[in-house]
């Protein structure tokens, strides 16, 4: 006799699995390679692309200084120049360090505006290591200075110019552009002209400010050159740019 309908048991729930005990995994879709590198790339906002840097070098720097470039400075004041470059970027938050510069002072860096929390002073390697040495602050911090007392090799330059594109780190060079301590050219130069400094009368009195022109030359937009007025310092310390009341008299 054929049994109730009502009395027949319910398929279990699982009776369609395979052996084992658990469901197949459903196939996943297959990404094409530039599909998958489009979806790890990292997202890279246009103001994270550059550094900030002072109102006073607007005109040198329009856009701030560019992540993974190479910069130049050199003539009388180029320290001055170096410090004002990172004083906004360390304010902001950025990391800096420096590289076998002594003649770099940190009370000044301080009254330019620099962050000194955010500041390593790193004494100069053996020429052997400086290249290792110098790239690995390059991989790590977003400023790096360097004042090289040697030639350095073709090799490390261009290791170091390609680390500093790869990690979005800006490399400056202080001096050296006349010695040839550096064998290539940078992205952006800026070269100092002799300035005049402000304040002192007939062999008395005290410096108050130093003006002086900046030239800056370089590779794709910098290449028809800037140039821009500085106060390094101005009578409060920090860079600025005249506003036409000088005190004076002026004297070389």
């Amino acid at each position: 006799m054929a049994l109730p309908t009502s009395l027949l048991a319910e398929p279990e729930p699982f009776d369609d699995l395979p052996p084992g005990g658990q469901a197949a995994p459903a196939p996943r879709p297959v990404l094409a390679w530039a599909e998958t590198a489009r979806r790890v790339r990292p997202t890279v906002l246009a103001v994270e692309r550059t550094l900030p840097v002072l109102p006073a070098l607007a005109d040198l720097l329009p856009d701030g200084l560019r992540r993974g470039s190479s910069i130049g400075v050199s003539g009388p004041g180029s320290r001055s120049l170096v410090l004002a470059l990172i004083a906004e970027a360390t304010s902001s938050g950025s990391w800096a360090a420096v590289v076998g510069d002594p003649d770099l002072g940190l009370v000044a860096a301080a009254e330019v505006g620099v962050a000194l929390e955010r500041l390593a002073m790193v004494v100069a390697p053996e020429p052997a290591a400086w290249g290792d040495v110098v790239g690995a602050l390059v991989g790590a911090l977003d400023l790096v200075l360097v004042s090289p007392r040697h030639r350095v090799r073709s090799s490390d330059a261009r290791r170091l110019a390609a680390r500093a594109r790869e990690r979005g780190s800006v490399l400056i060079r202080v001096g050296g552009a006349t010695s040839g301590a550096w064998p290539d050219r940078p992205d952006l130069q800026l070269d100092v002209a002799a300035g005049v400094w402000v304040g002192p009368g007939a062999g008395h009195g005290r410096l108050r400010l130093r003006r002086v022109e900046v030239f800056a030359t370089g590779r794709r937009t910098a290449a028809r050159g800037h140039r821009a007025t500085l106060l390094l310092p101005s009578p409060d310390g920090s860079p600025a740019t005249p506003d036409g009341s000088l005190p004076g008299p002026v004297r070389p």
